[in-house]
């Protein structure tokens, strides 16, 4: 059987995320383990004199802070820490479960196909090729995919 300790969990926001998010605690609560919540903000590229730069942008880490910060385990029993890198996501997440020694990577998936796939790419297809622990992708049924503000996991709870 395989042990889990500690589960990485990579989230957009989205719903998606929300649904593999609880996924992620529930394995976490039956297996004692803990869940690391990661959010990656992708740089903002500008040209500047001729050359590219990639700059972070202080408002969406902030943002992203703010956000993660919320996110809280529907089970008291699970810890859960917080973590935000910039990057480019699928690197950051396969970079950051190899330093955390992850035992299983949790993320949600939009479920695109066809052209949307090919344009936008799949950052869980890449996390899959790379990771070096087994990854669980979660695509959210239908009728989850809107949850309401007051059910959601990810919404501002009292006290925050």
């Amino acid at each position: 059987m395989l042990a889990l300790k500690t589960i990485l969990h990579a989230t957009d926001f989205s719903p998606h995320s929300e649904y593999a998010f609880r996924l992620a605690c529930s394995l976490a609560r039956d297996h004692g383990a803990k869940v690391v919540v990661l959010h990656v903000v992708v740089p903002t590229p500008a040209v500047s004199y001729g050359e590219m730069i990639v700059e972070p942008d202080v408002a969406l880490v902030q943002q992203g802070w703010d956000r993660l910060r919320q996110i809280r385990s529907p089970d008291p029993a699970v810890t859960v820490e917080h973590r935000l890198e910039q990057g480019f996501a699928a690197a950051e997440i396969v970079r950051v479960a190899e330093e955390i020694q992850a035992d299983m990577i949790v993320l949600g998936t939009h479920g695109r196909s066809g052209l949307g796939r090919l344009l936008m790419g799949s950052v869980a297809e890449q996390v899959v090729r790379k990771a070096p622990c087994p990854v669980l992708t979660v695509r959210s049924p239908v009728h989850l995919v809107e949850p309401t503000p007051e059910a959601s996991v990810y919404s501002l709870q009292e006290g925050s």
